[in-house]
């Protein structure tokens, strides 16, 4: 027997957004631990902390790029500049998002329109400039960050599951278009993670229960390795027949 499933990214480039702190910097640690070279997608590309020095430190080569998600001109110049420092792009992770947090009798023009901006217009129009540099290599993967969000309703936060539900279907959409080009998308939906963007609710004892006791499964917030370990699978060769999918990331809330 051979052809056993290998992690291995020696050889890759990847670009992963909102790479500066949280799951963004988790999942650039991971795929540079597994050979991947990387490019820092940053809203701020000052706010990259000591993230640069700790890839090189593996032994990768590492660009810090200007990359708020908002700005299409800036998500363009981003690939553009992977390629041209890196050579190549193989895979990608849209992992850039936010969550202003509303009833919806509540929620502003402003909120909606910034949360669809970086959510779901952001992710489609990186992902088709990294789509065309994947198609005239004839490889590559696409990974986006939807969320359990957009498989179970969360009061006040309607706009957000909105967007990492489509999100979800987008990612069947792409998957099937570039199929073909040997390009695979997937997603991945976790639930509550610890990182600074969830501090400020788990820090909330009644809050951190219900999470806890919605993760039906398991009973314990995730950590960002553990969506790590995901997008490290979904990019190696060990998931190249999986395309399409969703994986969910939820200690079996959405089980129950």
């Amino acid at each position: 027997m051979n052809g056993f499933p290998s992690f291995d990214l020696t050889g890759n480039v990847s670009l992963v957004t909102g790479a500066a702190r949280g799951l963004g910097q988790a999942i650039s640690l991971a795929l540079a631990n597994v050979g991947s070279d990387i490019a820092l997608g940053l809203r701020d590309i000052n706010a990259r902390g000591d993230l640069v020095a700790q890839i090189e430190a593996m032994g990768r080569r590492v660009i810090p790029l200007q990359m708020d998600m908002r700005r299409i001109d800036q998500i363009f110049h981003a690939v553009n500049e992977t390629v041209k420092h890196l050579g190549r792009i193989d895979i990608l992770v849209n992992n850039a998002g936010l969550a202003p947090d509303n009833l919806a009798e509540n929620v502003r023009e402003e909120d909606f329109d910034l949360t669809v901006a970086v959510n779901l217009k952001g992710t489609f129009f990186a992902s088709q400039a990294a789509g065309r540099v994947m198609i005239q290599q004839k490889r590559g993967r696409i990974i986006n960050l939807s969320s359990q969000a957009g498989f179970v309703a969360l009061p006040s936060e309607s706009v957000y599951c909105m967007t990492k539900a489509a999100i979800a279907h987008l990612t069947k959409c792409l998957a099937v278009e570039w199929g073909k080009y040997n390009i695979t998308v997937n997603a991945i939906a976790p639930t509550f993670i610890n990182t600074p963007g969830t501090e400020t609710c788990l820090a909330n004892p009644e809050f951190h229960s219900d999470v806890i006791e919605r993760i039906a499964g398991l009973h314990r917030i995730g950590e960002p390795m553990d969506v790590a370990g995901a997008v490290v699978f979904l990019a190696s060769n060990a998931a190249s027949l999986i395309t399409g999918e969703t994986i969910l990331i939820d200690g079996g809330w959405t089980a129950r």
